[in-house]
C-alpha cells in the first residue's frame, strides 16, 4: 500500500505525521476509501509511506487558488487520531469546526515503567470499560486508550473536562471522586453554566 518510498512534495506548508505502522491500513481504508474521504472532505492530498508509517499532508490547491490552510490542521488531527486507535468515523468528527483532539502521553506522567503504564491504562479504562464509558457519556467525547497514550475527541470544553478527569485518574484519585467530577461537569453543561459552578446555599 506504499505510495512511494520517498516524498517529492514536502514544502514549508506541508505537515508530516508519523503513526504506528499497524494503523496505516486503517488510514488508507479498503480500496483507499478512508484516505480518499479525508482528501475529498478537506481538500488535501495525503502521501502515505506504509513502510515508515509516515504521512505527508498538503493542500490540494494552493492558498492563492482557494486552498484552506485550516484544512491542514484538521487533516493532521484526523490522521493523528486514527494513529491513536480511533476508527475513521470517529476521527472524521475532527473535520467539523469547534472539534479538538487531545493526546495525553502517559509516559510524561508515570514514566516508561511497563507496570505503571499498564496500571494507569487499566484505571482509565475501568472494569469492563466502565470508566472510559462514563467519561465519554458525561463529557460528550470519544476516548481511545492506545499504546502509551489516551486520546480524546470532542468539542473544546468537553475535551478539557475529559482531560482533567483522565489526568486525575492517572494521578491516583479514587474512581468515585472522578465520577463526581464529571457528573458535576455534565450538570453545569446541561444548564449552560459551565463556569462558575453552582453557588452553595
Amino acid at each position: 500500500m506504499s505510495e512511494g518510498p520517498r516524498f517529492q512534495n514536502i514544502t514549508q506548508s506541508s505537515f508530516v505525521v508519523n503513526i504506528p505502522k499497524e494503523r496505516i491500513g486503517v488510514l488508507i481504508g479498503e480500496g483507499g476509501s478512508v484516505k480518499s474521504e479525508i482528501e475529498k472532505i478537506l481538500g488535501v492530498v495525503l502521501q502515505v509511506d506504509s513502510r515508515e508509517g509516515t504521512v505527508v499532508i498538503n493542500l490540494a490547491k494552493r492558498v492563492e487558488e482557494g486552498g484552506d490552510p485550516s484544512a491542514l490542521f484538521k487533516a493532521r488531527d484526523i490522521v493523528t487520531a486514527i494513529g491513536r486507535g480511533f476508527p475513521p468515523e470517529k476521527a472524521l468528527k475532527l473535520a467539523r469546526d469547534g472539534y479538538a483532539l487531545s493526546v495525553i502521553d502517559l509516559t510524561d506522567v508515570v514514566g516508561n515503567n511497563i507496570n505503571h503504564l499498564t496500571r494507569v491504562k487499566a484505571r482509565v479504562i475501568g472494569s469492563g470499560g466502565k470508566t472510559r464509558r462514563i467519561i465519554e457519556e458525561t463529557c460528550h467525547v470519544d476516548v481511545s486508550v492506545y499504546g502509551d497514550t489516551v486520546a480524546i475527541i470532542g468539542e473544546y470544553e468537553d475535551v478539557r473536562a475529559a482531560e482533567e478527569a483522565v489526568m486525575t485518574l492517572v494521578e491516583g484519585a479514587p474512581h468515585g471522586a472522578v465520577y463526581r467530577m464529571v457528573n458535576e461537569y455534565a450538570r453545569r453543561r446541561k444548564t449552560g453554566g459551565l463556569y462558575p459552578p453552582r453557588t452553595p446555599y
